[in-house]
């Protein structure tokens, strides 16, 4: 898969001329300052038009010869890819012509009608004629052009309460009334759609690239992930993901077996649909590096001007950052990245998309420097050196076989939360036993470990499990408040104090088996406190001791990773680090570059290393070679810096 994409959206309202200034040459001279080597193209928008003649759709009225087909023909000659994209879930002009095709996401008419109202892009529902509609267009893409790839836009499951999902729920004898028959049905509807429209890309095709986009990678949904032959995975900082996302569905997509993806960022300050919006070169030199450092390749999101010229500023901004991942692809091609640790994703376990375990314990492991990976149900836990289970409730017992299955092989386990308990009690003893949830709260933590502030009791704003100790090591401790929060019965402005007369286990360890009492992968997504991170970092240097395969001396905003190119037989370490800050209300931008001088490193080796080199430049670092690890030393770090262990 190429590296150097870009996602080129071309949204055009059906009033506004089209194409008027798009010269070839300008086109391609546009792609040639950017670096770039695959172009996403249109065939149709989210306004429902096309960009070439068609004899299924109705061409843009303001174009008057094929836009599509001019491009593709200008990408060709000077060797860049060129997919294809369809919008695939919206299609304003049919919205308005057929209201028969429409979702309807509400039982309530005044609710669908206020939705209908607002000025925005409708959904349609792939329950309905829509489908073939679509597939249509699909097919008469793929006959005319043959292009080497389709993209298709906006897919979900959708509960619908349209008059055909009701109809065809009743005929199956499934209730609309029912949350869980909605949404089984809106899965089936999804698959309905999925086998269709790949269906209609291979009856022309059969190496076109498909890739059907969620705006996220749904972890431990195999059907889905399945219907692709690679993932984008959209991730603009600056519109609403931030800068942590992609690290973490990175961490999961990595696992999946012969899967390429892409990591797609934005040249927009904000998001998508900006004309004239800009981020600062550094920003998107930084974005693309964390996207090579966490094994993809690489997708900067763009918006033609309706008259077809291609901004050149635009594509300087992307050719500053795509000029240096074109430098840094020989040692990308092939790499894979090594994980020590390995966290079972909360979403892949619940299906509940917004899982703030996952996040949290995506930042912890991110800000401390750890080598990890989230995994599924169906992944191979074996080869992992630490097991993370984050706060979740009622794991399958097919996973729990599994689990007791890496712990009786040496594996270490950390859990927290409800993840250990299953049928009232802990499936892995950690010298401890459970005794049921906790009355009071907010409780209050009393560490066994030192801490950046000292001894003391710390507010602890999240679920805890009672533990009463038989035989494990208690490393921190817990208090009760004097009393719960009540109209009737409250303490100053937020909660009561510690009870100074009461203390209880809150974390234990036994052999190979860690339990924390809290909720602290949720809470520390939710509030943040360092405490949190501290409690996590003391169990995971417990468990994981000298056996971290790479460490490095970063800042908590710094991102490490470590890949592997077996068949170059060498080791690469990405270094990053970039200063963020808030603008206006809440977008947070990379701006100023702040380099990092003398990091200190070591990674684990079975043998000591012939070299230790910066690359691409090829400047030769010293180093020192000590039972098994090589030390040295990074003179610095400007946004990405990689080191090469041969």
């Amino acid at each position: 898969m190429r590296k150097r994409q870009v996602h080129l959206d071309f949204h055009t309202n059906g009033t506004l001329p089209v194409g008027k200034d798009f010269s070839k040459e300008q086109f391609q001279a546009a792609l040639k300052e950017g670096h770039v080597d695959s172009i996403t193209v249109f065939s149709k928008c989210h306004h429902g038009w096309s960009y070439h003649p068609t004899e299924v759709n109705e061409m843009h009225p303001g174009l008057d010869f094929d836009l599509l087909g001019a491009q593709l023909e200008a990408c060709k000659e000077i060797n860049v890819n060129a997919p294809v994209y369809i919008s695939a879930g919206y299609d304003e002009k049919e919205y308005l012509k057929r209201p028969e095709w429409r979702w309807r996401h509400s039982p309530d008419k005044k609710e669908c009608e206020e939705y209908e109202n607002e000025v925005h892009f409708h959904v349609l529902c792939f329950n309905t004629g829509y489908l073939d509609f679509l597939c249509s267009q699909i097919e008469e893409v793929m006959q005319k052009y043959n292009p080497c790839g389709i993209f298709l836009d906006i897919i979900a499951a959708r509960e619908c309460y349209c008059d055909k999902c009701v109809a065809d729920m009743k005929a199956l004898g499934m209730d609309i009334e029912n949350e869980d028959d909605r949404q089984k049905f809106a899965v089936m509807t999804l698959n309905k759609y999925l086998a269709a429209t790949n269906a209609a890309v291979r009856k022309y095709s059969d190496t076109a690239t498909i890739f059907h986009n969620t705006g996220h990678i749904p972890k431990g949904n195999h059907k889905f992930i399945e219907a692709n032959t690679h993932l984008e995975l959209e991730s603009l900082p600056t519109g609403g993901w931030g800068y942590d996302h992609f690290p973490l569905s990175a961490a999961y997509v990595r696992t999946l077996k012969d899967v390429e993806y892409l990591g797609m960022t934005g040249k927009f300050h904000q998001s998508w649909g900006e004309f004239g919006g800009f981020k600062h070169p550094n920003a998107l030199i930084y974005e693309t590096s964390l996207s090579v450092a966490n094994g993809a390749g690489c997708s900067i999101g763009d918006q033609m001007h309706s008259l077809g010229e291609m901004n050149m500023s635009t594509y300087g901004l992307i050719g500053k950052a795509y000029s240096l991942i074109e430098e840094k692809e020989p040692w990308l091609d092939g790499a894979v990245n090594v994980a020590d640790i390995a966290v079972l994703s909360e979403e892949a376990v619940t299906g509940h998309r917004d899982s703030y375990a996952d996040i949290g314990a995506n930042r912890m492991l991110l800000e401390k420097g750890y080598l990890y990976n989230f995994v599924d149900m169906k992944a191979d836990i074996s080869g992992f050196k630490v097991l993370i289970l984050p706060d979740m409730k009622d794991i399958p017992d097919e996973m729990i076989e599994k689990i007791k299955a890496f712990a009786a092989k040496g594996g270490k386990v950390i859990a927290s939360g409800d993840a250990l308990v299953k049928n009232g009690e802990f499936f892995l003893d950690p010298g401890a036993v459970y005794a049921g949830k906790n009355e009071l709260a907010p409780t209050y933590l009393i560490p066994c470990y030192e801490t950046v502030n000292g001894m003391t009791e710390y507010v602890m704003r999240c679920g805890f499990n009672k533990i009463s100790v038989t035989d494990g090591r208690v490393f921190a401790n817990m208090q009760n408040p004097y009393f719960n929060r009540t109209l009737e019965h409250f303490c100053s402005h937020m909660h009561a104090p510690n009870n100074p007369g009461y203390v209880g286990a809150g974390a234990v360890i036994k052999g190979n088996v860690a339990y924390i009492g809290w909720d602290i992968f949720t809470a520390y997504a939710n509030l943040g406190h360092i405490y949190f991170k501290e409690l996590f970092e003391y169990a995971v240097s417990e468990m994981l001791g000298d056996g971290a395969t790479a460490r490095a001396a970063m800042p908590d905003r710094g991102v490490m990773t470590y890949t592997r190119q077996e068949k170059e037989g060498r080791n690469i370490m990405h270094l990053l680090y970039a200063h963020t800050t808030v603008r206006g209300k809440s977008t947070e931008v990379i701006e100023d570059t702040v380099p990092l001088y003398n990091v200190e490193c070591s990674v684990k080796c079975s043998e000591k290393p012939s070299e230790i080199k910066l690359v691409p430049s090829g400047e030769r670092l010293d180093f020192e070679y000590t039972d098994g690890r090589a030390y040295f030393t990074v003179p610095k770090v400007d946004i990405h810096q990689m080191v090469e262990i041969k």
